[in-house]
């Protein structure tokens, strides 16, 4: 029997697409229309806001281990987050969690060793960036993390805040996008995107990058999938 999965939402439409995902690549492991058991909580994303924008990482990770109590009660087995931005707080989070979790950077990370890339630009929200999630579980697989510049970064952190997590796809914020994945090409050298905010594969893939991407929310969903039926971890 497959494992419960267990998810920690933050914002709505990173773990809609975490959870779409799951439960329709489902029936590639487990036959037509099957998938495994899933559960969510989420909490406001508001009050996430207000603790990142506090730099209050603590209480980033009581409202994770909040939903991760509720989530153990329900009988999930083990965690995901589709949200990339918030793994800032997992150090707290995982000592005091009643069960084992999936980190997105990790498996983003195996995922990148696996294809061969060397150096990769990271795209996502400027919390997210500026922090050492990425940095730290690239760096452990001898891969390199090239970020934005901090006028890029900003305006990057403006389309996720104000459009991608309210479901808004605009052209100009795919072609922001597409800029800075091509100078980063270009000028950084990198070859291949994280896409490390679990909105950005609603409007950027490897059809409109410059760059091969990694979407980090599907990444994730599959790595639950393969931990749920394989009984062990991805990666």
């Amino acid at each position: 029997m497959a494992q419960h999965i267990g998810i920690v939402g933050c914002s709505a439409e990173g773990a809609a697409l975490c959870y779409r995902t799951i439960c329709t690549e489902g029936a590639q492991w487990m036959g037509p229309h099957a998938h495994p058991e899933v559960s969510m909580h989420t909490h406001s994303l508001a009050d996430y806001v207000d603790c990142l924008n506090r730099g209050d990482l603590q209480g980033v990770a009581e409202l994770m281990l909040s939903s991760a109590f509720k989530l153990a009660q329900v009988g999930a087995d083990f965690l995901i987050c589709p949200d990339n931005t918030i793994h800032q707080a997992m150090d707290t989070v995982v000592p005091r969690s009643p069960l084992p979790w999936l980190h997105i950077a990790e498996v983003v990370a195996a995922e990148a060793a696996a294809r061969g890339f060397q150096r990769l630009a990271l795209t996502g929200t400027r919390w997210l960036v500026d922090s050492a999630v990425y940095p730290d579980k690239l760096a452990a697989l001898g891969l390199a993390c090239v970020k934005p510049t901090l006028a890029e970064r900003d305006e990057i952190n403006r389309i996720i805040m104000d459009e991608l997590v309210m479901g808004q796809a605009r052209p100009e914020g795919v072609a922001c996008f597409q800029r800075v994945i091509a100078r980063m090409q270009a000028q950084d050298n990198c070859d291949a995107v994280v896409l490390g905010c679990t909105e950005i594969p609603l409007i950027i893939n490897d059809e409109n990058s410059a760059l091969p991407t990694l979407d980090s929310t599907r990444l994730l969903a599959r790595a639950a999938l393969r931990r749920a039926v394989e009984g062990h971890s991805a990666g």
